[in-house]
């Protein structure tokens, strides 16, 4: 009598859990890997905007500014010209639940506008700009001469 081939029930029952026990150590580091993700997205998609502001200002020889708004952060002209239409070239939207912030430490006034200026000349007003969201938070001081930021805090949740 020839016995047939196959696996018991319990080599079944330990191949899931084993495979339930991978599945359970690897969620939490991909989630990790996510909100890594999208913490530096935030972080690039600023610089980029940073970027803009800078080559703006030197190309057309006027000053821009970053101007923090309600739910935005956009970069336009310190003033329009009279055939220019009054709308921003660039525009950052931080995601739902996080929040972008400007401080100026070399400010004159205690209060300030949420502005950060560009000169035609390239450089710009020393600024520290902090982000803290669903996926995390970072801090950057940016450069006066080369608007360049040191990342001087990233935590990713």
């Amino acid at each position: 009598m020839q016995r047939a081939r196959g696996f018991t029930l319990i080599e079944i029952a330990l191949a899931i859990f084993i495979l339930l026990l991978i599945l359970v150590l690897a969620v939490p580091s991909f989630s990790g890997v996510i909100a890594n993700r999208r913490l530096k997205q935030s972080l690039d998609e600023f610089n980029n905007l940073v970027r803009q502001a800078q080559t703006l200002s030197v190309t057309e020889r006027r000053p821009y500014l970053i101007v923090w708004g309600k739910n935005n952060v956009m970069v336009r002209p310190e003033a329009f010209g009279e055939d220019e239409e009054a709308k921003a070239k660039a525009e950052f939207r931080p995601s739902r639940g996080s929040a972008l912030k400007l401080s100026l430490p070399v400010a004159l006034a205690e209060k300030y506008p949420a502005e950060w200026i560009f000169w035609p000349s390239g450089t710009c007003e020393p600024a520290i700009v902090r982000f803290q969201g669903p996926a995390g938070s970072w801090t950057a001081n940016y450069s006066p001469l080369t608007g360049r930021p040191e990342i001087t805090s990233y935590a990713v949740r």
